[in-house]
Order: C-alpha cells, then sequence, then structure tokens
C-alpha cells in the first residue's frame, strides 16, 4: 500500500513547472501583442466613442435650451423640436457614437460589424417611435389648447387617444424590428388584427360615442352654453362628456343624450342666430273698405321701423281667405336673445291693434255667413180646408 507521503511526491513529479511557465508565458506574450495590435485600436475606438457621446449629450441639452420658448402653444415649432431634442435617448446616442467612429478607429469582423448593425437598427426604430409619439402628443395638446372652453372632455379623450397611439406606434416599431432581424411578423400582425377586432366589436358603442364626442369638440355644432333644439327638445348645453351631453331644458330638468344619436339628429343652434327673421300676418274683415286697405302695410311699416332693433322688410297684402283680408309682414329683429325679440313682438302687436282702433277697422275671426234666397218657400204652409 502507497503510503500519502509517497502519492504526494509523485504529484509534484508528474507537474511540468517548465511546460507551464513556458504556456504562461506565451498568452501573456499573444496577449501584449494583441493589446498593441487590435487592443490598440479597440482603446481608441472606446475613446473616440466616449467622447463623440459627451459631445452629442451637450449639443443636445444645449439645442434643447436653445429651441424652448415660454409659449404655451404646443406646436410651436421651437417647442416642439426642444422636446424632440429631449426625447432622444442617451442609449441612441451612445450606439450612435461608436457606428460613426467605428470606420475612422477599427476595422470590425464581419460578426461585430452585423451586431453594431443590428443594435443600431433597434435603437433607431424605437427612437423613430419615441419621436412620433412626442409630435403626436403636441398635436393632441395643440387641439386642447385651442378648445380651452372643453378642456375636460378632450383631456379625458386625450388620456384615452394617447393610449391607442402609443399601443400602435410600438406594435408598428416592433413589427420593423422582427422583420429587420430577419423574422416572421405575419403571426404577429395576425394577432394585432384579430384582437383589435375583437376589442373594437365588443366597445363599439363606446368607440362610437367616444369619437362623437370628438367630432363635437372639433367640428363645434354647439359648445357649453349654447341653446339649441334637436328632435322636439330644446335646452342649453351643460356639459360635453365622452358618451353624453348633458343639457338644461325650458322646463327645468337635465337631459342626457348620447353623442352619436345626438350627432344624427338635425341641430337648431339659436345661440349663433345673429338676428331673427319674423313673419305674422293679420286679417281684416271683408267689411273694411277699400281706403283703409291701402293704408295699412305703410302704417305697419312705420311702426316696426320705429323701433330701434328692428329691421323692416316688407308688409303686403297677401290673400283674400275665406274669413279675412288677410295681410303678410316680414320683419327683422336685430338680436339672438329671445326676450328682446318677445318684447319687440309684443309692442309691435299693441300698436297695431291701436292702429286698428284708430282706422275702425275689425280683425277677422272665423265665420260664416248663411244667404237664404227664397224665404217664402221655407216657410210652413197651412193646411187647406176642404
Amino acid at each position: 500500500m502507497i503510503s500519502r507521503e509517497s502519492a504526494q511526491a509523485a504529484f509534484w513529479d508528474d507537474i511540468d513547472f517548465r511546460g507551464l511557465a513556458e504556456t504562461k508565458m506565451e498568452q501573456l506574450r499573444n496577449w501584449i501583442d494583441w493589446l498593441m495590435t487590435d487592443g490598440a485600436d479597440w482603446t481608441i475606438w472606446c475613446v473616440a466613442g466616449i467622447a463623440v457621446f459627451i459631445g452629442l449629450r451637450f449639443l443636445r441639452a444645449m439645442l434643447s435650451g436653445m429651441f424652448h420658448t415660454s409659449k404655451k402653444d404646443e406646436r410651436a415649432v421651437r417647442n416642439l423640436i426642444s422636446r424632440l431634442l429631449s426625447a432622444t435617448t442617451s442609449l441612441f446616442l451612445l450606439l450612435l457614437s461608436f457606428s460613426v467612429t467605428a470606420p475612422f478607429a477599427i476595422e470590425l469582423t464581419e460578426l461585430h460589424a452585423e451586431i453594431l448593425q443590428k443594435s443600431m437598427m433597434v435603437a433607431f426604430v424605437l427612437q423613430g417611435a419615441l419621436w412620433v409619439r412626442v409630435i403626436a402628443d403636441a398635436f393632441l395638446n395643440g387641439i386642447v389648447e385651442r378648445n380651452s372652453a372643453d378642456a375636460s372632455t378632450l383631456a379625458s379623450a386625450k388620456s384615452l387617444l394617447t393610449l391607442f397611439l402609443n399601443i400602435a406606434i410600438f406594435a408598428i416599431a416592433l413589427i420593423l424590428i422582427i422583420e429587420n432581424l430577419g423574422g416572421n411578423a405575419a403571426g404577429l400582425i395576425a394577432g394585432l388584427g384579430v384582437g383589435g377586432i375583437a376589442i373594437g366589436l365588443a366597445a363599439q358603442s363606446v368607440f362610437q360615442d367616444l369619437f362623437s364626442s370628438l367630432a363635437i369638440v372639433l367640428d363645434k355644432p354647439f359648445v357649453k352654453g349654447d341653446f339649441i333644439a334637436f328632435n322636439g327638445n330644446l335646452g342649453t348645453i351643460e356639459k360635453i362628456g365622452m358618451k353624453t351631453t348633458r343639457l338644461r331644458t325650458l322646463s327645468g330638468e337635465q337631459l342626457s343624450v348620447t353623442n352619436s344619436n345626438l350627432l344624427d339628429s338635425d341641430i337648431r343652434n339659436y345661440k349663433r342666430m345673429e338676428e331673427r327673421r319674423i313673419v305674422f300676418s293679420v286679417g281684416v274683415t271683408y267689411q273694411a273698405p277699400r281706403s283703409t286697405l291701402e293704408v295699412i302695410p305703410g302704417r305697419i311699416r312705420q311702426i316696426i321701423e320705429a323701433k330701434e332693433m328692428c329691421r323692416f322688410d316688407r308688409s303686403h297684402l297677401a290673400s283674400y281667405a275665406d274669413s279675412a283680408i288677410t295681410f303678410e309682414t316680414v320683419y327683422y329683429v336685430l338680436s339672438k336673445e329671445y326676450g328682446d325679440y318677445m318684447d319687440v313682438q309684443q309692442e309691435i302687436y299693441l300698436e297695431i291693434h291701436a292702429l286698428f282702433e284708430e282706422l275702425d277697422a275689425e280683425f277677422a275671426y272665423p265665420t260664416r255667413t248663411l244667404f237664404i234666397e227664397n224665404p217664402v218657400a221655407l216657410q210652413p204652409q197651412k193646411p187647406q180646408s176642404e
């Protein structure tokens, strides 16, 4: 049996210290040779890339501050450029720095060049998606600022639209990355299409009312505070929501109407009325003499033209009706307020009543006269005596 001491002696005798030292020296020489040749190139490339990266970051900060302005308009060109510069990520700048300096500092192998190229492609697509998101967000913010009266509605819609836009933008970016990396994005596109159809069908009514609310806010058939009429309903707009619009009716209750149904109706916006066209008729009995009939249109014109808020259009003997000789008058009230219209109309009607009293003319009302041509024939006959 071999003793422990004998085994240890045999182990150390088997080690070739000279060969091991020569191997280590050879590895050290190879490493020094690589450091003096390729290692120097890699070191130069790293230093150059980092230097360019620092310069680009400094340039980004300087230009972003230079283009930034205190204007509130999110779509201003200077503000948009500043936001695009701020959205440029440091990772993109780092890869860009190494990609730009590589041809001047080092000769990359085919594998390294492919890795750098694909990394730069991925970074550029993702950076492009961030830039597109900034532009879309600036566009939506500009719409909100221009429609400050409907800021609450647009703010709610903007958050939902921003989510949809981000999903769409980065989904397209993911598809581009997969295609450029040599993958097949057909399955992903099909999955996104099926998922989008399912979501759209499930929330069809919600999306319909959402886009209707955006159409109301952007197209502005009415705004908050307008008095409108539709489908026999009248009321003042109190709130334009994501799904419904709320009105305060003349009788005092609140009426909620879905935005899609409201846009499908013919809407009359009375608040945007600059003036009111009034047409009214008045009838005179057939017993009125011709001289009175000739005077009435001119006197009505004088009554209307004396009113400051009125513009006279015409007044004529319009027709011989069944029970009256009818005069038709047209004038305009130079105010959109309903109260002003009622006040003026009342004054005109009262003065026309005074005019008829002055001319001793009678207002006509539905009457019927029965003329009997042979009254003797209608009298009862006495029976003859035999």
